[in-house]
């Protein structure tokens, strides 16, 4: 069998021109296979310009965190799990995030491999372009760009919502303007504004959920003045499951359970964003797998013990998880109000405020990148591969902040039922991207091993595979499939909720039809996969990066290092 390089010769990019590649552009140039595959490497000399490698380590940690812990208040640990410990009691949450959390760790597992061998910017859109069908890469990233791009307006509003728990005698329009301009200012001021400001969000949601974990333990002890231990009590009573839809029994308890489990899926949407941050991170061979190999044990940490404390505080029975608004309707303050703990809910409602607003920064952020990648691939008109002197793709970020003056559509009544349909489009976008990566990374094992590659050479080598993203396909499948299951049950059926529940699936298909029919591609070949374009460039930039990393000498330099 003829090796990768044998078979793609002719498109190797060769050496860039001046020797050794610029350390800080990536992605500038792609060349096509003949397949329709767009294969990419590395050129500082792009007349359209380039994205720059100005987001650092600490940059990428904090970014791979604040993805872990939730993107959006919605549906994050902050607010969005008190509906799922109603729906599915103590035990149903724990081991909904539980699961749910282990199967996106064995996703970020694959793509960190994939990522580190290949940081060019779309990531995942050109690996599934690259490895399984160009159509699907196309279908991928369109779909990717529209989700974040509908879900900035939606955050935006969100932010201005939640700042009503103060102050509700101010028009939401105001809010969302100042929230819009400033979130604009951060992306469009470059990628290393965007990585400060995210660090510095992260770093508050951290510490606001590790103060919440280790107050929650305070309060099941009895540790606050005047109240009770708790324990275990509601694990006794109401019990461990709750009954979803009225159906009593085990079935009952499953179909509450399963609820759980879609949910969780949607609190961990964003885990998957930092590897849009690997065209232009430093040293991405260093610093990437750093990022992603500890997004595993911040999900064990934050989601399985954050769930455990939270099901021990309050009884999933609570009326406030379901009928209270914004964050009165979060579990953690339930616990606090009934604890009779004064001021803290302010405190958290400020740190829901971050969490929107970070989730609206990086949905900016993530949106424009996946276009720009989409340009760079061929698959969007080729203004949007033009970057700015200062390395930002100018056109991506234009095109991508003018969806987000949607967000005045939530002004009025009337509108906001519309808005709420073009939100739907993008439901369960995140979960076919999951899907995409697992799919994309069986591709890429199988055809390195047939090319004879040793994975063990490779930058970072994911554990348990392929079997781990083989559970991964398989499970976000089913997630999919059945994401919309209570529409089915008896007296439960809804057009509009249907419509919701699988409306993105069809867009994926029309999406890679279209494309499918346009350009004629193909699904590629193991044979015929590419394995060298660009990593000749990358491997050099490694080798100057690590040429220029000094490892620090004292014990607290030492421990910055092994955090970030």
């Amino acid at each position: 069998m003829a090796t990768s390089r044998d078979h793609l010769a002719d498109v190797e990019l060769g050496d860039i021109k001046g020797g050794s590649p610029t350390l800080n552009r990536t992605n500038s140039l792609s060349k096509h296979d003949g397949n329709g595959v767009v294969l990419r490497g590395l050129d500082g000399d792009s007349p359209d310009g380039s994205v720059h490698r100005n987001l650092k380590a600490r940059h990428l940690q904090m970014i791979a965190l604040g993805g872990t812990i939730g993107k959006s208040w919605r549906t994050g640990l902050f607010v969005g799990a008190g509906g799922a410990l109603a729906t599915g009691g103590p035990l149903g949450i724990w081991l909904g995030y539980t699961i749910m959390g282990f199967t996106v760790g064995t996703m970020m597992v694959a793509l960190g491999e994939m990522t580190t061998l290949y940081p060019v910017s779309g990531a995942f859109t050109h690996y599934t372009a690259r490895f399984v069908d160009p159509a699907a890469g196309f279908a991928l990233g369109w779909n990717y760009w529209y989700s974040y791009a509908i879900t900035l307006p939606t955050e935006v509003t969100a932010a201005a919502l939640v700042i009503q728990y103060w102050r509700d005698d101010i028009n939401v329009a105001v809010w969302i303007t100042i929230f819009l301009v400033v979130i604009c200012c951060f992306n469009f001021l470059g990628v290393r504004a965007y990585g400060e400001a995210e660090f510095w969000f992260s770093l508050m949601k951290i510490i606001t959920i590790l103060g919440l974990i280790l107050l929650g333990i305070i309060i099941t002890a009895g540790g606050v003045p005047g109240t009770d231990p708790i324990g275990f009590r509601f694990w006794r009573n109401p019990g461990p499951f709750q009954q979803e839809n009225g159906i009593p029994g085990t079935k009952g308890r499953f179909l509450a359970f399963w609820t759980v489990l879609v949910q969780a899926a949607f609190s961990y949407l964003g885990t998957e964003i930092v590897a849009l941050t690997a065209g232009e991170a430093e040293n991405p061979r260093r610093n990437v797998p750093k990022a992603i190999r500890r997004v595993f044990y911040r999900i064990l940490f934050f989601y399985v013990i954050g769930t455990f404390v939270m099901g021990l505080i309050v009884s999933p029975n609570d009326p406030n998880l379901t009928n209270a608004d914004g964050v009165n309707a979060s579990p953690w303050v339930i616990a606090i109000k009934n604890a009779g703990i004064k001021g803290l809910p302010s405190v958290i409602n400020t740190v829901v405020l971050l969490s929107a607003f970070s989730a609206g920064n990086s949905d900016l952020y993530a949106s424009s990148r996946t276009l720009y990648g989409l340009a760079c691939d061929g698959k969007a008109p080729a203004i949007f591969r033009r970057c700015t002197k200062n390395g930002l793709p100018i056109y991506c970020l234009i095109l991508t902040a003018l969806v987000g003056l949607l967000a005045y559509m939530n002004v009025s009544t009337g509108s906001t039922t519309a808005f709420n349909y073009l939100s739907n489009l993008s439901s369960i976008t995140g979960v076919i991207t999951w899907l995409c990566i697992c799919v994309s990374y069986i591709r890429f094992y199988h055809g390195a091993k047939a090319h004879g590659l040793d994975r063990n050479d490779f930058p970072y080598k994911a554990p348990l595979q392929p079997w781990a993203s083989y559970w991964g396909a398989f499970f976000f499948f089913i997630v999919i499939i059945f994401n919309g299951y209570t529409i089915f049950l008896d007296g439960n059926w809804s057009t509009a909720d249907f419509i919701v529940a699988y409306v993105t699936c069809w867009v994926f298909i029309v999406l890679y039809v279209f494309w499918k029919l346009f350009k004629r591609t193909k699904f590629v070949r193991i044979e015929n996969m590419d394995f060298d374009t660009g990593r000749r460039e990358l491997d050099q930039i490694a080798e100057d990066e690590a040429a220029r990393y000094k490892a620090p000498t004292t014990w607290y330099g030492r421990l910055w290092d092994a955090i970030m």
